[in-house]
């Protein structure tokens, strides 16, 4: 009866005895400081709890450094998806940085050299299949998004239901169908990046982030981020401090490699503009000296046996059958041409771009390769009245450099528009000694100064004809965009220290070899029997300081780009987008 009696006093106390010590810890934990608590749970392993913590912390760097330790943790736990999706919320992109490398840029979430460097026999990689799984069945309901359903791994596979109904599944060794299901889920939650776009926008900040953090798991980028979402030309920049994005915005669509192996849009054939120039223009742009280019440039030898073998020949008129003996014995004695490079790795795909487009602007400019209605070379301009001497032998130099209008911005400089066509060239003589000697003039005659101006007014029409003159361009947009990125301070503002595509950061740009020399670009013509031969030179120039300059960028309020940059702010985004429409 005693026993009955006290059953039924536990049975009335025990709920309210309950209900207050729960009252208890409630507001014991509640009276923590937000980092003990966190700290608690992940000693219980209690992630989802500790997420849901760190998110309602005020404090952008106090909910940052939480957010680092539970990605630590996670890692630690070998939740390696959880953990990078968790760092991947960490807003300042140095503390993000150091969660995932280490305080010393190494040894952070994955130890030394991270996941790209683990090693060890394969195991099943249940974080991939538990991801997919809530990601795909009911993903409302699951614990971490505070519903009531729950998963775990066993050690012969997972069993999971979002009511609690476990189910046996086989163990997922092959993380290929994770990684395709949850890229889809990310072009269909943000869109199609292959879709074409009047102005798709870019934000470099959540672009880094999500490269670093497929650093970080030994993955490169993925073909959209590669190919910056379809981008063709760079019209607007602009920056949201509220949000700490610098976006890029543009013409962008579907892309596909042409002919010559480069990456061009569908539609037009139009280059895309790619994320290692950016990387490298950036990287440069933050340096000590911004300038950069190359030069392709006769040998001093190869242009004193020219002379001579011009010399040799020039004294009387060549007899029929002589012609092939004596262009061989010219370009024999000119030989090959040396590539110079200044202010860039010449194995990047940068450098290689802009010296393919100096040769071929060369091959046009002797004749050697069609141009466009309105474009003719030098040799075809020449006209010699009769009993006039035709011009000697001499050394033509052309080179690439910027054309840009002064740049236009916001008068609050949060929007700025590049006007322009980009690419100009300019000209100048040189005289030629007999020992090889080249002697700049620092003036241009009337022929070599026609071809030059000639290229430049037609370059929109030379640029779809030959699409390397337009992938040179989009590198001068980038240099342009870099140099008014650090004119503005927009890093600092923004409180983006580009861990990964700065200067010191561990994004690997593609390098293969560096071209050094070039076959010389050398062409004659007749006149009444003599033969005129011109050889060229010259190279790229490229240094967009003086345009980016605070003092030489114009200010205007409204009109279009302040439109534009009102509805482009990059609002409701998913979490890993780094573009939209």
């Amino acid at each position: 009866m005693f026993r009955c009696l006290l059953h039924r006093a536990l049975a009335v106390l025990l709920p309210g005895a309950i209900a207050a010590a729960s009252l208890a810890l409630a507001v014991s934990v509640s009276a923590q400081e937000p980092a003990d608590q966190v700290q608690a749970q992940l000693a219980a392993g209690e992630f989802g709890p500790a997420l849901a913590a760190a998110k309602g912390v005020p404090d952008h760097a106090q909910r940052d450094a939480i957010l680092g330790k539970i990605a630590a943790a996670q890692a630690a736990a070998g939740a390696r998806e959880g953990s990078l999706g968790t760092a991947a919320q960490i807003k300042s992109d140095l503390t993000r940085f150091r969660a995932v490398n280490g305080e010393s840029g190494q040894g952070g979430m994955f130890g030394r050299g991270g996941l790209a460097g683990r090693g060890g026999g394969v195991q099943a990689d249940f974080d991939s299949l538990i991801e997919l799984i809530t990601t795909t069945i009911a993903p409302e309901s699951w614990v971490d998004v505070g519903g009531p359903g729950s998963i775990k791994e066993f050690a012969t596979g997972v069993c999971v239901d979002p009511t609690g109904l476990m189910k046996k599944l086989a163990p997922q060794t092959d993380r290929s169908l994770a990684m395709t299901r949850r890229q889809a889920a990310a072009i269909l939650a943000s869109g199609n990046p292959r879709r074409s776009s009047a102005l798709r926008k870019i934000s470099l900040t959540r672009l880094e982030r999500e490269a670093q953090l497929l650093h970080a798991m030994g993955r490169q980028p993925d073909e959209s981020m590669l190919n910056l979402a379809g981008l063709v030309r760079i019209k607007y920049v602009f920056f949201y401090p509220e949000t700490s994005d610098v976006v890029l915005a543009g013409p962008a669509g579907d892309w596909r490699h042409d002919l010559e192996g480069r990456v061009v849009d569908v539609e037009k054939g139009r280059p895309v503009v790619q994320l290692d120039d950016l990387v490298v223009v950036l990287r440069n742009s933050l340096g000590k000296d911004p300038q950069f280019g190359c030069s392709i440039v006769p040998t001093k030898a190869g242009l004193a046996s020219a002379q001579a073998v011009s010399d040799k020949w020039s004294a009387s008129s060549l007899r029929p059958g002589q012609r092939d003996r004596w262009l061989k014995e010219l370009r024999d004695g000119l030989g090959q041409q040396d590539i110079e490079y200044y202010g860039i790795d010449p194995r990047t795909r940068a450098a290689r771009v802009i010296v393919e487009a100096d040769y071929r602007m060369k091959l046009v400019g002797m004749g050697l390769e069609e141009g466009t209605l309105g474009v003719s070379s030098y040799l075809g301009s020449i006209e010699v009245a009769k009993g006039q001497a035709p011009p000697p032998m001499s050394v033509l130099r052309w080179w690439f450099t910027l054309n840009y209008q002064a740049l236009k911005a916001t008068p609050e400089r949060d929007g700025f528009e590049i006007r322009g066509t980009g690419v100009q060239v300019l000209s100048e003589n040189e005289f030629l000694t007999q020992r090889g000697d080249r002697v700049h003039t620092g003036k241009s005659d009337e022929l070599t100064a026609k071809f030059a101006d000639s290229f430049t007014n037609h370059f929109e029409a030379l640029a779809t004809k030959y699409p390397v003159y337009a992938d040179m361009r989009n590198i001068f947009d980038l240099a342009l965009v870099a140099a008014l990125v650090k004119s503005h301070d927009l890093p600092g503002q923004a409180g983006w220290n580009l861990t990964h595509f700065g200067p010191d950061g561990g994004y690997e740009v593609a390098l293969g070899v560096a071209p050094a020399r070039v076959d010389s670009v050398v062409n004659h013509r007749v006149f009444s029997g003599k033969h005129v031969v011109a050889g060229v030179s010259g190279g790229v120039t490229v240094d967009p300081r003086k345009l980016a300059s605070r003092d030489a960028v114009q200010t205007a309020a409204g009109g279009e780009m302040t439109e534009y940059r009102k509805t482009s702010a990059p609002t409701d985004l998913p979490k890993h987008a780094w573009w939209w429409d």
